[in-house]
């Protein structure tokens, strides 16, 4: 790397710790709204820097400085009367595991090299199949998926209720049959690679429209059926990020477009969670009251998740020293079952109906402070990895899982990605489709 982009870097760290030094100093003083305003000020700069230095909207460093950072500043407003003001502790986090990334990114990552044996590209772009091959494989791969995601659901619907049809506020929730359910919420992935199929295969026929229109209906009906938010946004934005990456000229009115349209189909989940608006005002507790529910709503889940981590700053007895962390492990390999004891830690929140917390939550969970930078640090490191492979492979599903990792820092204030079972599962299932994909047999 040259001298100047080392310095550039140097330059914009300080300028955005000096920034939350403020931001912190305007909180700790009851100039919450001031706080919170250099904060998504903060963030929209850092995401313009990093836009205009990689020519990409959906480049890792861009997207987490505006979502990690600007769901700070949404917080920071302390808009509901739940917000409390934040430790010392809770701000150096907040500002470290940021600072933590991108040293990972822009310093470690780039200095680390894979040993050729732990490479894919080993068994797949050095034997790259031509692109009708790869389009046969990804239909294939979608057939499967969709197969095994209607079968694991129609098993669940089975033994339990179909939450669409429930009256109770928390059906989906129960709508669980153990090891089961990681298949049934894998239909996400049958929209995005369609759109991959689309790009490899080229023009399709009117059949091929017919069948991928079917096929893509019926995976999206599963999030529908169980009033899963999540799971559809998940789905049309995984495939709104893999449409920015295999086409980088596509019109930014079109992604707009497609968002725009998943509200109302938000708003109806919503609805038919039984959640009403009065139920929703009591638990959100907004100091305005005449706030609107479609204001209110989306601010909460992503304010209130920094106080539940700040709870957890003030509350914690001891540290669980990477227990929490790998819980992935307990749940897969069916240990949580055998020995409870290595899962059951209470979890600190403003209220007990809202139980979303930040990214780095596990992290000051099982180290503290420390575990928080070596957790940035870390997936700063990866992301940079992930990002140069992208670039240089020629398989298609290699912006799947750039997506997937780029969804989780959209959404990074919402939850622990990484210490969550799902979210290795998905990322084992996108590596299988990747091989398959693009692994060539000996003639």
């Amino acid at each position: 790397m040259k001298k100047h982009d080392n310095g550039a870097i140097i330059v914009n760290l300080a300028v955005y710790i000096l920034v939350y030094v403020l931001a912190a100093a305007l909180g700790r003083t009851g100039e919450y709204l001031f706080s919170g305003s250099a904060l998504l000020l903060l963030a929209a700069g850092e995401y313009l820097y990093y836009y205009k230095k990689h020519r990409s909207l959906l480049h890792m460093e861009a997207v987490f400085s505006l979502f990690w950072t600007g769901g700070v500043g949404l917080s920071a407003m302390k808009l509901s009367r739940l917000a409390q003001e934040w430790e010392i502790l809770s701000w150096i986090c907040f500002c470290g595991v940021y600072v933590a990334f991108i040293c990972g990114y822009e310093w470690i990552g780039p200095g680390i090299r894979w040993p050729e044996k732990w490479k894919l590209r080993k068994w797949t772009e050095r034997k790259k199949p031509d692109d009708q091959v790869m389009a046969r494989r990804l239909l294939v791969s979608i057939f499967a998926v969709l197969l095994v995601s209607v079968a694991c659901f129609l098993l669940e619907a089975a033994f339990k209720e179909i939450p669409l049809f429930s009256d109770k506020p928390h059906a989906y929730s129960e709508f669980h049959l153990s090891g089961v359910h990681y298949f049934t919420v894998s239909s996400i992935f049958v929209l995005p690679l369609s759109v991959l199929y689309r790009k490899m295969k080229g023009k399709l026929s009117r059949r091929e429209w017919v069948v991928l229109g079917i096929c893509c209906a019926a995976a999206l009906a599963i999030p529908i059926l169980c009033v899963s938010r999540f799971q559809l946004m998940m789905a049309v934005l995984l495939s709104v990020c893999v449409v920015m990456a295999v086409w980088p000229d596509i019109r930014l009115r079109y992604i707009i477009l497609a968002v725009v349209v998943l509200i109302p189909v938000y708003v109806g989940l919503t609805v038919a969670r039984n959640h009403d608006v009065s139920y929703l005002n009591g638990i959100f507790e907004m100091k305005n009251e005449n706030t609107p529910i479609f204001i209110t709503q989306p601010y909460m889940y992503v304010a209130n998740n920094y106080d539940n981590f700040n709870c957890l700053v003030k509350e914690l007895p001891a540290h669980t020293f990477g227990l929490r962390q790998l819980f992935p492990v307990f749940a897969l390999t069916g240990l949580k079952f055998l020995a409870p004891g290595l899962v059951n830690f209470p979890i600190y929140v403003t209220k007990e109906e809202l139980t979303t917390v930040t990214l780095i939550y596990d992290a000051y969970y099982d180290f503290g402070v420390v575990g928080v930078l070596l957790f940035g640090l870390i997936l700063g490191t990866a992301c940079r990895k992930l990002s140069d492979m992208q670039k240089r492979s020629g398989n298609p599903v290699s912006c799947l899982l750039y997506a997937q990792i780029a969804m989780y820092l959209v959404f990074s204030f919402f939850t622990t990605w990484f210490s969550n079972p799902t979210t290795w599962f998905w990322l084992a299932l996108t590596v299988i489709i990747y091989i398959y994909v693009g692994y060539r047999q000996k003639e």
